[in-house]
């Protein structure tokens, strides 16, 4: 039987053996608010303790993709306020995070279309993470003046060589092969297949359900360019990583510098010292107490307002960053992303047992 609750904007049934969470806002490419976020929390809490309920389903609503990542208009008006909503709303989100990575039942997250920022925190975080032919996965903060949040940096940091530090720093979009090697993924299936993937995990299994449906995916192109990734985004500045890229005489690293230097200055620096700070760190919640801080930094800064005004309220595609060149971006200036917040640390490592 199936049993619809929930709220519109998060849909909830459990059908068989499997309780599904389906984000619906299909127009905003499912792009995660707050009430959002306590709702997929409230169902986590009901089904894990519901012994009918063995396997749940993470799926987005519409045909664009998963979820696009947080609500940023909402973060902007935040931002240019004044206010705290963001930095509420993020505790609450990065919880579910580190929720959602430890969960006692098989998380399965149909990671198909676009799947970006917070969409990658309520996905990448499972146990069972199922990604297809039309898998848009990214981390694009530093295009917006913020730095990769929601766990990213535990991910990215923990990919083979340099390919996260380039995710991180470009913010490029990967499909279903290079999430599989950036360890993003576990498993592809045909996006046609998902609706018979969904049916046999309401009775099956979901290591079994998931068997039945992979497939091998075409190659990707980040392992053919491992070579150049892992020989300059080793270097120990952003200014050495752009210089370096530009030196190799490879086409696509030239487009990756490129890339590089229209991002917020500020937000590449700080994503590579948050980088480098989480790989030195044990366990996912530690992570996620680093981000918070460098998130509500992030939230006093010019170009978190005008990164998301010029992508994506007047979408002119034209920010004006301060400071506007990466050497103008000083030690200071990062160092501050890394000090407590007004409203106080996120304390996720802290409330872990102790061995």
């Amino acid at each position: 039987m199936i049993v619809p609750t929930g709220t519109p904007d998060v849909l909830l049934r459990t059908e068989g053996r499997a309780g599904f969470i389906t984000l619906n806002r299909p127009r905003a490419i499912n792009a995660l608010t707050h009430p959002m976020v306590l709702a997929v929390d409230r169902a986590l809490t009901a089904w894990e303790h519901d012994p009918a309920v063995t396997t749940v389903v993470i799926e987005g609503a519409g045909e664009r993709g998963l979820c696009a990542g947080g609500d940023i208009r909402a973060i902007h008006d935040d931002a240019r306020a004044g206010g705290t909503a963001s930095a509420a709303f993020w505790r609450d989100e990065y919880r579910l995070n580190a929720r959602i990575a430890r969960y006692p039942k098989p998380y399965v997250a149909f990671m198909d279309g676009i799947v970006m920022g917070g969409g990658v925190g309520v996905s990448a975080h499972g146990s069972v993470r199922v990604v297809t032919e039309r898998s848009r996965v990214a981390m694009p903060e530093t295009g917006i003046g913020l730095v990769p949040d929601v766990g990213g940096t535990y991910l990215l940091g923990r990919a083979p060589g340099e390919l996260g530090t380039h995710l991180a720093l470009t913010g490029a979009h990967i499909g279903a092969a290079d999430a599989l090697l950036a360890g993003l993924a576990d498993h592809v299936v045909p996006s046609a297949a998902l609706p018979a993937l969904a049916r046999d995990l309401t009775r099956l299994p979901a290591d079994e359900a998931v068997a039945r449906h992979t497939v091998t995916p075409p190659p990707g192109v980040l392992d053919e360019q491992r070579t150049w990734i892992d020989a300059c985004y080793r270097a120990g500045t952003v200014e050495a990583i752009v210089e370096q890229l530009f030196e190799t005489g490879v086409p696509a690293a030239k487009e990756a510098a490129t890339t590089l230097l229209a991002k917020s200055p500020t937000a590449l620096k700080a994503t590579l010292a948050t980088l480098r700070r989480s790989r030195a760190l044990t366990t996912l919640e530690e992570v996620l107490d680093l981000e918070f801080r460098v998130s509500c930094t992030a939230l006093t800064t010019p170009d978190l307002v005008e990164g998301i005004r010029a992508q994506v309220v007047d979408k002119d595609r034209d920010p004006h960053w301060a400071p506007p060149t990466l050497p103008e971006v000083t030690d200071a200036d990062v160092s501050r992303f890394f000090t407590p917040p007004p409203g106080g640390d996120l304390g996720l490592a802290a409330a872990l047992p102790r061995a």
